[in-house]
C-alpha cells in the first residue's frame, strides 16, 4: 500500500531490464510509489489518463507511440512530471522544450539517478504547496476575509516563483540544456554558480558541483540574463547574487569571492560592471 503524500509514479520503456531497473532504484525510496509499469506509449497514456500520476519516467523510443507523442497526447492540467529516459543524446533539446524535468542518458550510474529524481522532488514539493494554496485562497474568498485571502495569494506566488523563477528578462531561459559528456544535465540558471572558459568548452560550476559544456563563452553570455550574471573576465562569467565580496589586492588588482569560497580575478576592462555592487 502506498504511504500517505508518497509521489506516485510510472515507468515506461519498452525494454523489461530497464524498467526493472528503474523499479530496484525507486525501491529503497520510501517517498516513492511505482503505481503502474508500461512497455509501450498507447499503454502509457492509458494508465496516465487513469492514474494520474506525479512522476512518470518515460522512454522516447518506443513501439507505436514514442515519449513526445505520449506527452503531446496529454492537455496541459493532466500532464504529470516527467524525466526522460533514453539510450540517445540527439532528442535532448527536444525534451527541454517540452519542460521535461530531467534527461537521463543511458547507461546511467546510481547517482545520476538519484539526482534526477532529487530534483524531481523539489519541484512537486514545489506544485503541492502551490496547489494547496489555491485551494486555501478560493476557500477565503468565499467566506468573504480579504486579508486572509490576499496573505494566501502571496504564498501561493511565493510557491509558484520557487517551482518556476520568473525570467528577469525577455528571452533569457530558465533552465540550461548541458551536455557533459555521456548525460545531459537540466540545469536552472538559478544553480549556477559561475563559469569559466575551457578551450572550445565552457565548465558550469553549481552547487559544488561542475559540468563541462562544449559551447563557447560568448554563446553562453548571450543566453544568461545580464541583470544576474555578469563577466568579469575574457574566461569568467559570475552569479551576481553569489557575489559575497569585492576584495583589492594591491593597487590595481581586483578579486571577486563567491559564496562558495571561490576567487576570481577581475579584468581591468569589466570592473565597471561591478560598480553598482558597491
Amino acid at each position: 500500500m502506498d504511504s500517505p503524500g508518497a509521489i506516485r509514479a510510472v515507468i515506461v520503456d519498452d525494454e523489461p531490464l530497464a524498467r526493472e531497473g528503474i523499479r530496484m532504484l525507486l525501491a529503497g525510496d520510501p517517498e516513492v510509489a511505482v503505481a503502474a509499469e508500461s512497455g509501450d506509449g498507447p499503454g502509457a497514456l492509458v494508465l496516465i489518463r487513469r492514474l494520474r500520476p506525479d512522476l512518470v519516467f518515460l522512454d522516447v523510443q518506443m513501439p507505436e507511440m514514442n515519449g513526445f507523442e505520449v506527452m503531446a497526447s496529454l492537455p496541459p492540467d493532466e500532464l504529470p512530471a516527467v524525466i526522460f529516459v533514453t539510450a540517445f543524446d540527439r532528442y535532448a533539446l527536444r525534451a527541454f522544450e517540452v519542460h521535461a524535468l530531467d534527461y537521463l542518458l543511458k547507461p546511467f550510474d546510481d547517482d545520476r539517478f538519484y539526482d534526477a529524481l532529487r530534483r524531481a522532488k523539489a519541484h512537486l514539493r514545489l506544485s503541492r504547496m502551490s496547489d494547496l494554496s489555491q485551494r486555501l485562497l478560493s476557500l477565503l474568498q468565499s467566506y468573504g476575509d480579504p486579508a486572509a485571502a490576499a496573505a494566501a495569494a502571496r504564498a501561493r506566488e511565493g510557491a509558484a516563483g520557487g517551482s518556476e523563477p520568473p525570467a528577469a528578462g525577455a528571452g533569457h531561459p530558465r533552465r540550461l540544456a548541458i551536455k557533459d559528456g555521456c548525460r545531459v544535465v537540466f540545469l536552472s540558471v538559478d544553480e549556477i554558480d559561475w563559469i569559466e572558459a575551457a578551450d572550445y568548452y565552457v565548465q558550469i560550476h553549481a552547487g559544488g558541483k561542475s559540468y563541462l559544456h562544449r559551447e563557447t563563452m560568448n554563446s553562453v553570455e548571450g543566453k544568461l540574463d545580464p541583470a544576474r550574471f555578469v563577466r568579469i573576465h575574457r574566461s569568467a562569467i559570475v552569479n551576481r547574487d553569489r557575489i559575497k565580496e569585492l576584495r583589492t589586492q594591491g593597487r590595481r588588482e581586483t578579486v571577486v569571492v563567491l559564496a562558495g569560497g571561490a576567487e576570481l580575478k577581475v579584468a581591468r576592462s569589466h570592473r565597471e560592471k561591478l560598480s553598482a555592487l558597491r
